[in-house]
């Protein structure tokens, strides 16, 4: 059956603080060299599916820039399939901005089904996760089901933060809840929907009309179709996945990535995760530094004396003699310079650490705090940022009111930020 792919992109990713203040949160930059977004993606076209439309909102621009025509996906096709991008518009009816994840496929839905696809495949843009869609729509299709939904086991303790669903022995769904502080199951939602496409229609029509509700696939749309008797299944899936929507999973994926067995197989070359890179150098050591389990992307320099440890490091990290960086992500051509220690903190693009100054610590401590810079800021010489304070976009040394940025607080620049 014809498959079309939707994935929704353009959430605007608060949790996410500064690292979504000029970006949508499926371009966050994650794992070194790769955007969110590059993960379903690439586990589209490795499942056999050529046809993706991407529906964007917040701070689009580096999200379209990143994507460009779909060529690293092989999703540059003119005629049949390929990837459309596509915004909210402002229209003589009742077009405008996207009022939740339902009310973006049904504005777009005029595109949506040209061609007339069969089934629809509505996907989040900002999980972290490998899978192969094509035994879900092989389920689908043997349970003759109206809505197949992704569903992932996790721990009770983390399950308020999720959808959860209980099925019965067949896996059809008979409950669904969104973000329970009981939790019924530990039994969630993983954000993926295999939907026929009459259905998903007629329920976006109907759910469109109704006053009392949000326009949300796991808030409204999903349990009504429960309680209306349509056919709806669990898919189980048991690989690895992550909601990168906080800080600390965001940064805790990371160091999953690290581990001597890591969850996610990057490294699996029959389901490569394709993405948009810039040709850069070799990463370089010259010296004797100290560089353990850790990830290290091209044109990276590392100084002799300098100390990386547990942490991924972007294209173009220059780490100097003396500095200290642990259990840390660093972004795109940031830089550490001489005595300055980096612990437990994440560092958005540009980013300069100067010397002797210390962002984050604790990696001793089981209550895991990050701090946060965002992109293109400076923190000076001999200043603190201590763990769970944040330093914004742009803000440079006449920014800082202390040498000491508090947990909590957060600095911002006092200019005027550049939008791009």
């Amino acid at each position: 059956m014809k498959t079309r792919a939707v994935i929704l992109a353009g959430g605007e990713g608060s949790r996410l603080g500064m690292l979504t203040a000029k970006r949508a949160k499926p371009a966050v930059p994650f794992a070194g060299k790769y955007r969110i977004i590059d993960f379903p993606l690439s586990n589209c076209v490795n499942s056999g599916i050529f046809d993706v439309m991407i529906l964007t909102q917040y701070r689009p621009q580096s999200l379209i820039e990143h994507v460009g025509s779909g060529a690293p996906w092989d999703l540059n096709r003119d005629f049949t399939g390929g990837i459309k991008i596509l915004s909210p518009y402002k229209a003589r009816n009742d077009s405008d901005w996207f009022a939740g994840t339902a009310d973006a496929v049904q504005q777009t839905f005029t595109f949506i089904k040209k061609d007339n696809p069969e089934l629809i495949l509505i996907l989040s843009g900002d999980h972290i996760y490998t899978m192969d869609y094509e035994p879900m729509i092989t389920f689908h299709m043997d349970k003759r089901a109206d809505l197949t939904m992704g569903m992932i086991k996790v721990a009770m303790e983390e399950a308020p933060r999720f959808g959860i669903l209980t099925t019965d022995k067949n896996y059809k769904v008979n409950s669904f809840v969104e973000k329970p502080a009981d939790p019924p199951s530990d039994h969630a939602n993983m954000g993926v929907y295999l939907f026929n496409r009459d259905l998903l229609d007629k329920i976006l029509w109907e759910d469109h009309f109704r006053q009392d509700s949000t326009h949300d696939f796991g808030k409204d749309i999903i349990p009504r179709l429960i309680k209306s008797k349509t056919k709806v299944y669990a898919f189980p899936y048991t690989g690895y996945w992550m909601d990168v929507g906080t800080l600390s999973s965001y940064w805790q994926a990371h160091m999953d990535l690290l581990s001597p067995s890591p969850p996610l197989k990057l490294y699996n070359r029959n389901w490569i995760i394709h993405t948009r890179t810039e040709e850069r150098p070799p990463a370089r050591f010259p010296g004797r530094g100290n560089i353990y389990a850790s990830m290290l992307c091209d044109g990276c320099f590392i100084e002799e004396g300098a100390v990386v440890e547990s942490s991924v490091l972007s294209p173009g990290v220059i780490v100097r003699a003396g500095a200290v960086v642990r259990e840390s992500v660093v972004a795109t051509d940031s830089v550490i310079e001489g005595g300055a220690v980096v612990e437990r903190a994440v560092l958005d693009k540009r980013v300069r650490i100067e010397q002797n100054a210390r962002v984050g610590w604790g990696v001793a401590e089981k209550n895991i705090r990050i701090a946060l810079v965002g992109k293109n800021s400076v923190v000076p010489a001999g200043y603190v940022i201590e763990p769970e304070a944040e330093v914004g976009t742009d803000v440079i040394a006449s920014d800082y009111h202390s040498t000491v940025l508090r947990a909590g607080e957060t600095i911002q620049t006092r200019r005027l930020a550049n939008e791009i």
